[in-house]
């Protein structure tokens, strides 16, 4: 039993059984014993692996998007080049070097992490050794001039709310104990008002989840694109309508039990897209595009047979491995998904199609 598990299974025990929100915000963020706030997670070392510690060119393609879209909107100066949840700063990291010849675009941008881990500031400070960088704590804070935003495996890692649907309404998931360990419950069913426009396309029996801190989140974004102009491209696991249970844990990058090992385990939950592109309107969303589809558009396989032609041996086949891993449809090509935001009467950034004229659409 974990020392945080512990903390919750008092804490039930007292007050009653706890949203899955609730859970996941302990086990995440709890100051003593959160998951994210008492390690690094990521990379070999750690419980799960990134797109840009896979191989540099996620970053560098996604760079050179936001550098071609700053020369097509007109060069802004200054302007925002933030990061929502920068890891150890890798992603950045790649951005700066891919753009690092664009006349302009470095002197322009004010590169922004949003981040309040102590512990991850330091390893992002290293990782982007005497680049000016500034840390924000939310996305609340960045400044009112054109943004240009990536926010990679983000949304993913917010708290979530579950819901099957009822004859009579919503059960909610929650925590509680049994024989004095963690379990899932279901709540007495009840009407939940940001789930009505759910009941047209859902059965008795289904699970739906909504993430509560997604649409204000999004909202802030969206509206200093709106104001300022810009772009965020978001991307992350999951799909245009959330539908079923798809609450999981990594620990030593193995799936394990999301009730197992309470902070000390990554718990994610895939991403409702369509739910991200309401909350940004009136900024409208892109179309939104498989990763494998982004990648190939924004040039992956050109950049990868560059890089090949300095390799041989097991370099050159773990190259050639990162690639596939990136794009392939079986590994992340597929479940990843990238949506773009772009101020009214833009066109979206390289690389992404139009989107729905309303966000409610199917895309």
């Amino acid at each position: 039993m974990t020392p945080l598990e512990s903390l919750l299974i008092r804490r039930i025990a007292t007050t009653g059984p706890i949203t899955l929100a609730e859970y996941m915000a302990d086990c995440l963020l709890h100051p003593d014993h959160g998951y994210y706030t008492t390690r690094e997670p990521f990379g070999a070392q750690g419980d799960f692996t990134t797109a840009p510690e896979i191989s540099q060119m996620f970053g560098e393609l996604l760079g050179l998007c936001l550098a071609q879209y700053w020369l097509d909107l007109g060069a802004p100066a200054p302007f925002t080049l933030a990061e929502l949840g920068p890891g150890r700063g890798t992603l950045m990291a790649d951005v700066l070097r891919a753009t690092a010849r664009v006349p302009g675009f470095h002197a322009a941008a004010q590169v922004t992490l949003v981040e309040a881990s102590p512990t991850l500031r330091a390893r992002q400070r290293a990782t982007l050794g005497d680049h000016p960088v500034h840390w924000l704590a939310t996305v609340a804070d960045l400044p009112a001039q054109p943004l240009f935003l990536l926010a990679n495996e983000f949304f993913d890692a917010l708290p979530i709310r579950q819901f099957t649907r009822d004859p009579a309404g919503w059960r909610e998931t929650m925590v509680t104990v049994t024989e004095d360990r963690l379990s899932f419950a279901l709540s007495s069913p009840a009407p939940i008002a940001a789930l009505d426009h759910r009941l047209a396309d859902t059965t008795p029996g289904e699970i739906v989840e909504i993430c509560p801190a997604a649409a204000p989140i999004t909202a802030e974004i969206a509206a200093r694109i709106t104001a300022q102009g810009g772009t965020a491209l978001l991307i992350d696991y999951g799909g245009w309508r959330s539908r079923g249970d798809t609450l999981q844990a990594l620990r030593a990058h193995a799936f394990a039990d999301p009730l197992a090992h309470p902070g000390e385990a990554d718990l994610t939950a895939h991403v409702d897209f369509a739910a991200l592109a309401r909350a940004a309107a009136p900024c409208p969303a892109s179309e939104l595009t498989p990763q494998g589809t982004l990648l190939a558009r924004l040039g992956i396989e050109a950049r990868a047979n560059a890089l090949a032609q300095r390799l041989t041996g097991a370099a050159l086949q773990a190259h050639l491995a990162a690639t596939r891993r990136l794009t392939d449809p079986a590994e992340m090509g597929t479940l990843f998904k990238a949506l773009a935001l772009h101020a009214p009467g833009t066109k979206p950034p390289p690389g992404f199609a139009p989107g729905p004229a309303h966000p409610g659409q199917t895309c």
